[in-house]
């Protein structure tokens, strides 16, 4: 079974191991950076010309290989064709699915776990697609809809979690537009495993809420409530420490993006 990092390094290249997957990745990270403010742009700016410099390499290698064949594929079948398999033309949740233009503040989220959900779902990190992981061991549910923020990345190998609070359950694979209101931070079996609490974007009940001091004392408890317990029949430890305020969501948010791009430029040079 592969390690945590060799899963995510599997994952990353097998959407950047042609120059068309490698370029549709950084090309939506660009666009993303595109929006912020000068000095991100400058930094943006620095980073195209390295995605430039390294599609050019992919380009030039493409363009090898497809001297020895007659009939070579359009490039969007390559990148199609690399993102996962022969048979199949599935999008990738983590790295096809812009994170949105108003990121950090405004981002898109996909949905794992359904909100009442008892079901402990995955992101599948080979296929994109989402599995069942387990049953929760203690009788309790999920409070809110759970999922993950596209093309970020964590130091523990996986996408930023996010806790979206609104009015009812969606499907397992949809995803949807949120706003953090705040940081949750957690240790879970002795390693930091913080989670963006956000309100749903396009809910009228909740898109009002622009901070965790909104919410009532009761509504945090019962969310602090489910993550310190909701592993305890597993013998496993998780401690909700503190709740912090958006401005800290949208720094954590915004480092996750970062690492995000500078992953993906790594596993282009390679």
């Amino acid at each position: 079974m592969p390690r945590p990092e060799q899963e995510v390094d599997i994952c990353f290249r097998k959407h950047t191991e042609t120059g068309a997957g490698g370029r549709h990745i950084l090309q939506g990270i660009c666009r993303d950076r595109s929006r912020r403010s000068a000095h991100a742009a400058r930094s943006m700016s620095r980073l195209e010309q390295e995605v430039g410099t390294c599609c050019r390499e992919y380009a030039k290698t493409g363009a090898r290989e497809k001297g020895k064949k007659k009939h070579a594929a359009p490039r969007l079948n390559e990148r199609i064709l690399s993102s996962l398999s022969r048979r199949s033309v599935a999008a990738h949740p983590w790295h096809d699915l812009e994170i949105g233009p108003e990121a950090p503040a405004v981002f898109n989220v996909v949905v794992k776990i359904t909100k009442g959900s008892k079901v402990k779902y995955e992101l599948d990190k080979k296929t994109g697609l989402i599995k069942v992981d387990r049953i929760l061991y203690s009788s309790v549910v999920y409070p809110h809809n759970y999922g993950f923020i596209p093309r970020t990345l964590c130091k523990d190998n996986d996408p930023m979690d996010v806790l979206v609070l609104m009015q009812v359950p969606v499907l397992p694979g949809c995803f949807l537009r949120a706003r953090a209101i705040g940081l949750m931070t957690i240790i879970d079996q002795g390693g930091k495993d913080n989670k963006i609490i956000a309100v749903c974007a396009d809910d009228p009940e909740f898109h009002h809420f622009n901070n965790l001091t909104e919410l009532s004392p009761h509504h945090l408890a019962e969310i602090r409530h489910f993550f310190e317990n909701y592993k305890k029949n597993e013998n496993k430890e998780v401690a909700v420490n503190e709740f912090l305020p958006a401005a800290t969501a949208q720094e954590a948010i915004q480092y996750s993006m970062d690492l995000y791009a500078e992953y993906t430029l790594q596993t282009l040079r390679q």
